[in-house]
């Protein structure tokens, strides 16, 4: 007899829309939980370190899969990387998305347009399942960057940005990594963190971890400081 799969708590909280309120009623009893237990659904993705400026790590896109190096920022809510039908000299110098090449990819035809602080950006929305240290997201919107305009890309050491702001701030309505990842379960914990050192070793080195945080990175407790408006990652100062 068939087994009936019950949703999950986290599931039927967001349908209410109450995770939020949850999380914050229990968030002291998970981040104990996080300490006790080792996370099962959680991945720790090694980042690498450029100067002390910049820190990008590896994913991959498609089946079978196609590596690219992205800035993970937080600033921002978009994947895209650039595509194999983009001419722009900055492509020329990196890795570029290969539709034909991924028995995954579903074409979707929408066109999206980025402006960052500097450079920007034009291309198509595509959907096909990401891979981020062992996780994988299926039917992730991303976008294929047809056009990169000036020089601000051409030589940069990343192929392309991984966006972690809120969905708020995502160009075209896609929805960004990290929600997909805790809409599909595949983090224990609806969190990420960030360590971020000068130390060049990849074993102890500076790293991304989707689902939890590594309590051996730091003394003492965290302070948890509300978001003010969940757009960017921000929030309010005393003086």
């Amino acid at each position: 007899v068939p087994l009936k799969r019950h949703k999950s708590l986290r599931k039927t909280l967001r349908e209410r829309g109450q995770l939020s309120q949850f999380w914050e009623t229990h968030k002291l009893d998970m981040v104990q939980y996080i300490d006790s237990c080792s996370q099962d659904q959680s991945a720790n993705e090694p980042l690498i370190n450029y100067l002390d400026m910049e820190y990008f790590g590896v994913i991959s896109i498609g089946s079978p899969p196609q590596n690219f190096t992205v800035i993970f920022d937080t600033g921002s809510s978009n994947l895209w990387v650039p595509s194999v039908y983009c001419v722009s000299p900055a492509c020329k110098n990196h890795n570029r998305f290969r539709p034909s090449q991924s028995s995954t990819y579903i074409e979707n035809g929408n066109s999206f347009s980025i402006q960052y602080g500097t450079g920007s950006l034009s291309g198509i929305i595509g959907t096909d399942q990401v891979s981020v240290e062992g996780i994988t997201v299926a039917n992730q919107q991303f976008g294929e960057s047809v056009n990169e305009p000036g020089s601000t890309f051409v030589n940069a050491e990343f192929d392309g940005i991984l966006g972690l702001a809120y969905p708020s701030l995502a160009v075209g309505g896609v929805t960004p990594v990290f929600d997909n990842m805790m809409a599909q379960n595949l983090v224990d914990i609806p969190m990420f963190s960030v360590y971020m050192t000068r130390n060049p070793d990849s074993t102890t080195g500076s790293e991304l971890i989707f689902g939890g945080y590594d309590h051996t990175h730091f003394s003492g407790s965290l302070n948890w400081v509300p978001v003010t408006k969940q757009g960017y990652w921000q929030i309010a100062l005393d003086k």
